[in-house]
């Protein structure tokens, strides 16, 4: 187990390093520079600024200091925030990012779950047809969709939860259900199919010979190995509910590192846009890594590629 981790370990540094170079260049490529929307500003002003922020420098040294800038985790000062680091923004809008992709993870696996047994153990009957058209409404229709409909029903017409905003619990829930009803529909997708494979097992038979009813032989016995595809799924759907974030933040109006990013990446501000591709890019990897290594925990039977066996 030590030598698989420390092999992806490597892994996701060369992988940091291709994104980092890979975010440096395209940046550079792109037209325009962080200071074109500022239209008074006298060019003596712009030269300053562009000498400040080392944008004067050949790409070359730029690329340096920005590898060793990455390297220490220090991105330097936002170019649009006056007088806030890249730091101070992802430190203080992170944890409101946090707190919605768990809300919404939670909200997908636990709906996704449900949702996948309740059509398995009524296969071909109402409750069945009931939640895949739920889980099929809930893949097809796009969350920034989801969040307008809800806001609008929901907020506007029924006064039910807020509009918009982050001022406590009940601003959560809209925006971590528009994220979560996509990924729960997969996830009730998978489910339902690995469950229907599992009710044919020999052990899962052999629990019913016994008299065990419906839930008791799915929470007992047929559950734990038909949530291997959901295991599977919890990369991608990290990843998906990290990027989904990024709109319903700026719907909903949260002030998270979602919405930071989009607007960074508006206003061409290159400090926060590399230091939070870089932040996000090492959480997502990571989350690749620990789902892997959990797949291995709930089966011991599956071998770690590069583990010792």
């Amino acid at each position: 187990m030590l030598r698989y981790i420390f092999k992806r370990l490597v892994y996701i540094l060369i992988a940091l390093f291709i994104i980092i170079t890979a975010t440096f260049f395209l940046m550079k490529l792109a037209p325009g520079s962080p200071f074109a929307s500022e239209r008074d500003f006298p060019p003596q002003i712009e030269e300053q600024l562009n000498a400040k922020y080392g944008l004067d420098n050949p790409w070359y040294i730029q690329y340096k200091d920005y590898l060793v800038d990455t390297v220490s985790f220090d991105f330097g000062e936002s170019m649009k925030y006056k007088g806030r680091s890249t730091n101070d923004i992802i430190s203080e809008s992170f944890p409101i990012s946090l707190t919605l992709g768990i809300e919404a993870m939670i909200l997908s696996i636990g709906l996704g779950i449900f949702l996948g047994v309740v059509a398995a153990l009524y296969h071909n009957k109402f409750p069945d047809y009931l939640a895949s058209t739920i889980a099929v409404l809930g893949i097809s229709v796009p969350s920034f969709i989801l969040a307008g409909l809800m806001q609008y029903f929901l907020a506007f017409k029924l006064d039910l939860f807020p509009v918009s905003g982050w001022k406590g619990f009940n601003y959560s829930i809209l925006p971590a259900l528009a994220i979560a009803i996509t990924h729960a529909g997969f996830i009730a997708k998978l489910t339902r199919s690995s469950m229907l494979e599992q009710a044919n097992s020999d052990y899962v038979k052999m629990a019913r010979s016994k008299g065990l009813g419906k839930w008791s032989v799915v929470i007992r016995h047929s559950l734990r190995n038909a949530l291997m595809p959901v295991i599977t799924y919890l990369g991608p759907l990290t990843a998906g509910v990290v990027t989904g974030s990024f709109i319903i933040e700026q719907i909903f109006a949260i002030p998270g590192l979602g919405r930071h990013f989009v607007t960074s990446i508006t206003n061409r501000d290159y400090t926060v846009i590399m230091g939070t591709t870089v932040f996000y890019s090492i959480i997502l990897l990571f989350a690749v890594l620990v789902v892997d290594i959990l797949y291995s925990v709930i089966d011991p039977r599956i071998k770690l590629k590069g583990a010792k066996k």
